[in-house]
């Protein structure tokens, strides 16, 4: 299949090249810093954003989606599913 976008440089605002299901944890890093994390129920979601040094627990809506670049999903405090796009 032919990528007609390779050329093109990524960015914050450009579709996200990875998506993947979070296993959250309360040590280990994700693969990728996202640019944003969508969520599969209606909860809470504990992240660590890439320029904060504590964790920020986000209420959310099922399907909602957060615009925000993270490091981590914390397994305690996270009640919801998430999907993250890197």
């Amino acid at each position: 299949m032919t990528d007609r976008f390779v050329s093109f440089k990524d960015s914050v605002d450009a579709p996200a090249r990875h998506c993947f299901a979070v296993v959250p944890s309360d040590s280990q890093p994700l693969p990728h810093v996202t640019k944003a994390l969508r969520a599969g129920g209606a909860g809470t979601i504990t992240f660590r954003a890439i320029g904060d040094t504590a964790d920020t627990q986000h209420p959310v809506l099922n399907g909602e989606r957060i615009d925000v670049r993270v490091s981590h999903v914390r397994q305690t405090g996270t009640t919801v599913p998430v999907m993250a796009y890197a």
